[in-house]
């Protein structure tokens, strides 16, 4: 009987997703502490030429935003596709879990996940060629992504 109450209070949407930020400065277990309190969310898939305003329009539909940081390029400094959105409250964070993820944006579908807070420089992108890893890998043609990824552009 108590499997199935559980059942009742888990919301799937605010759940602390499996993956961990590999460059995260301390133990899991403070990753762990921080993601759960944390008013703050990685959004990902965006299109290189998504404004920091298109995502205060979508975010601020479920609360009131602190900021917006966009991901950029670190050699070139222009957009990566993606950014992290500060929320006063977990609340709010947490009705953007529930509402936004995995919605359209700038006819892109994105996605949300817990990030353990923002820290300087983490606004830069972590692959070699200096924006997101996944785009250098990336084989298909995406024009919202700068095209071919950066290893077929090579080739």
């Amino acid at each position: 009987m108590s499997i199935k109450l559980n059942a009742l209070f888990s919301d799937s949407y605010v759940d602390i997703s499996q993956y961990r930020d590999q460059h995260f400065k301390g133990n899991r277990y403070e990753q762990e502490k921080l993601l759960k309190q944390s008013c703050t969310l990685y959004v990902g898939n965006l299109s290189f030429y998504t404004t920091e305003e298109q995502v205060h329009e979508l975010f601020s539909k479920s609360g009131d935003v602190k900021r917006i940081i966009i991901g950029l390029d670190k050699v070139k400094k222009t957009a990566c596709g993606f950014c992290f959105v500060e929320y006063y409250t977990r609340a709010d964070a947490e009705n953007a879990m529930r509402f936004i993820n995995g919605t359209r944006l700038d006819d892109r579908i994105i996605r949300t996940d817990w990030d353990a807070g923002f820290k300087e420089g983490r606004q830069f992108g972590r692959g070699k060629s200096g924006g997101q890893v996944r785009d250098e890998y990336r084989q298909d043609y995406d024009p919202a992504r700068g095209g071919y990824g950066k290893l077929v552009q090579k080739s």
